[in-house]
């Protein structure tokens, strides 16, 4: 069963962690939620759905230090910093020494696409697109070549299709 409260703990934890950057607050928001959808979505179990909601909370973590020690926040330094970040409160708020790990595995390879091999990675960069897609304002033509080279879910397929390219 999916614990609510954890992870509205979580959740707020991350709103405090980000307190001041409500552009941040609202990403993290919408890949959370995102990534749910698109795990129910595809069938899994609620434990995954429970871990990528999660994700979708912390998944961009390592941007504010990335910013506070370099000045930018590049994908690579996100996935570098965030874990060590994210460790700590995922602990707090009692995910397992297993789940913690998979949680700090999937910060370390969001901006990873090359090599995708298990369906939460893939729900997570889903989710984390749909949403940079519209705060990035792209274009029909990068959205469809971003279908084609990102997304493999059909739920995650079908939102995007509907979502950019207004297909019912």
């Amino acid at each position: 069963m999916i614990e609510r409260s954890r992870l509205d703990g979580l959740c707020m934890d991350m709103i405090a962690y980000d307190a001041g950057s409500p552009h941040r607050i609202q990403h993290f928001l919408k890949v959370s939620a995102l990534a749910a959808l698109i795990g129910r979505g595809e069938g899994l179990d609620e434990h995954t759905v429970e871990l990528l909601e999660a994700a979708g909370y912390v998944h961009d973590i390592g941007i504010r230090l990335a910013d506070e020690r370099y000045g930018s926040h590049p994908g690579k330094l996100q996935e570098e910093l965030g874990p060590a970040e994210a460790r700590p409160m995922l602990e707090r708020r009692g995910f397992s020494p297993e789940d913690t790990e998979r949680l700090c595995w999937l910060i370390a390879h969001h901006h990873s696409y090359e090599d995708i091999r298990e369906i939460d990675h893939q729900i997570l960069v889903e989710a984390d697109f749909l949403v940079n897609l519209h705060e990035h304002q792209e274009s029909r033509e990068a959205i469809a070549k971003t279908i084609e080279k990102i997304f493999r879910t059909a739920t995650g397929t079908r939102i995007c299709r509907k979502m950019f390219l207004g297909e019912a």
